[in-house]
């Protein structure tokens, strides 16, 4: 679904205005109404060659999962729950249906994401079912709400290059800026000429474009588009807290990739001078080195 393809970071709210939550503990899943939390935000991940299927991420890294566990002992539901695979399979794979102005997330299976509701330990539990009943049917339910929009989704990302430093246009404006200036003009007026074309555009920063790997230190595919956003710092440092702050990795390492021989290494000396262009792999604190 295109609305999807453009979406970044979204968070998806039920009827009872509760929001889909990725609990601390890093595994389970709920419904809650702090909808401005961290843990109320979800990544969109395309799932490459299927316009219509995506994979949501939440805060922890950890893919939201339809897994084969029922809730409870003889009940229909199975728990969904926030997981980290090595291989990712069609139980992190979810298919959006419009119904309406809301969204219906379907597994590969014909399941569907549903918020339950009623007493405890259905209540704020997530599971996902196929429910019969008319009564049940506003469980699967969902309104999206797009946090942040993927930049230039479809665009091919430029590689990573240095820009030549400033130097003064050797035609155009300047040539025609002298023709208009009399031979007797004075210093000051030169002066003011010169510092009109030598002075740089004020820099509105660097577009920074990133992916996460996974456990392991892979990205899963080089191809897949890429997370972008706009950095107005200027150091490594800012960079790094700023990258953690974005995918809610406190401990990632920010790396660049060799152009040597493709492999990641710590982004630790400075950034590319004049705003240059920046693609960084963000490894995971629990990535094997």
């Amino acid at each position: 679904m295109e609305f999807f393809q453009k979406a970044k970071v979204i968070r998806m709210h039920n009827s009872h205005n509760k929001y889909l939550t990725a609990e601390d503990d890093e595994e389970s899943v709920t419904q809650d109404r702090n909808g401005s939390s961290k843990n109320a935000r979800w990544f969109v991940e395309p799932v490459r060659g299927s316009f219509h299927v995506i994979r949501l991420k939440s805060c922890y890294g950890k893919y939201l999962t339809a897994s084969n566990e029922p809730f409870l002992l003889g009940a229909t539901g199975k728990k969904v729950i926030q997981l980290k695979q090595s291989r990712l399979d069609s139980s992190v794979e979810w298919e959006p249906v419009r119904e309406g102005s809301k969204i219906k997330l379907r597994t590969r299976d014909g399941r569907y994401l549903r918020a339950n509701g009623g007493l405890p330990p259905w209540r704020n539990s997530v599971t996902h079912d196929n429910p019969h009943l008319l009564a049940t049917l506003d469980m699967i339910s969902w309104e999206v709400d797009v946090v942040e929009i993927l930049i230039d989704p479809t665009a091919d990302s430029p590689e990573p290059k240095t820009p030549p430093p400033h130097r003064r246009p050797s035609n155009s404006s300047l040539s025609v800026s002298h023709s208009r200036t009399p031979s007797s003009s004075s210093l000051s007026d030169r002066s003011d000429l010169d510092s009109s074309v030598e002075s740089p555009p004020k820099s509105d920063g660097r577009t920074i474009y990133y992916r996460v790997a996974d456990e392991e230190g892979h990205v899963e595919d080089e191809s897949t588009v890429e997370y972008a956003f706009t950095f107005k710092g200027n150091s490594v440092a800012e960079l790094i807290q700023t990258l953690r702050e974005e995918t809610c990795l406190e401990d990632a390492v920010v790396c660049t990739r060799s152009p040597l021989n493709g492999k990641l290494f710590p982004l630790r000396l400075q950034l590319p001078p004049n705003n240059g262009t920046l693609h960084v792999v963000l490894l995971p604190s629990s990535a094997s080195h």
